[in-house]
């Protein structure tokens, strides 16, 4: 009977003995592979993490702003919606001229079933940084085109321009 110790991958039973699996010594090579691959690893969660940031290609705070102002329009929260959103929207229209507007939106279109987002820009200029966010949306009576304007000013992004065009509307 054969007792020496036998290299194999599994456990192997031969003439009654159990052979020992023994592994060969780690080598430099495969340990500098294995810290490169976690180190890669890493970095592509991270990069995950921070695409997150930017969910739909625009900056995290613009997203949680238009978040803000959606939940506020189809929540009929439009004097709220008037009082956060950015001085161009106050300069263009009274709070009235603002709840008529979306009264009639709400008359004509109903609510909201589905928005799916057509796209995104992001504008940087010397004086203003704005994105651009347009929405094919389905609503009760109809299907229309959202676009929202949002600009930043002092790090806050507001609402500064909402329309909608549909032919529910005419």
């Amino acid at each position: 009977m054969d007792r020496s110790l036998k290299r194999c991958s599994s456990p192997t039973v031969r003439e009654g003995v159990i052979g020992i699996v023994r592994r060969p010594p780690l080598r430099s090579g495969y340990c500098t592979a294995l810290a490169v691959l976690v180190v890669l690893s890493v970095a592509l969660i991270l990069a995950a993490c921070n695409q997150s940031l930017r969910r739909n290609g625009m900056p995290a705070g613009a997203q949680a702003a238009l978040d803000a102002a959606i939940e506020d329009i189809d929540a009929g929260r439009y004097e709220k919606l008037y009082k956060e959103a950015a001085d161009e929207w106050r300069r263009e229209s009274t709070l009235d001229q603002s709840r008529a507007t979306f009264a009639t939106l709400q008359e004509k279109l109903g609510k909201v079933h589905v928005r799916n987002l057509q796209g995104v820009n992001e504008e940087q200029t010397g004086t203003a940084h704005s994105v651009f966010v347009a929405y094919q949306t389905s609503f009760d009576r109809g299907d229309a085109m959202e676009t929202f304007t949002l600009v930043e000013r002092g790090g806050r992004w507001q609402l500064a321009r909402y329309y909608v065009t549909s032919t529910a509307l005419k």
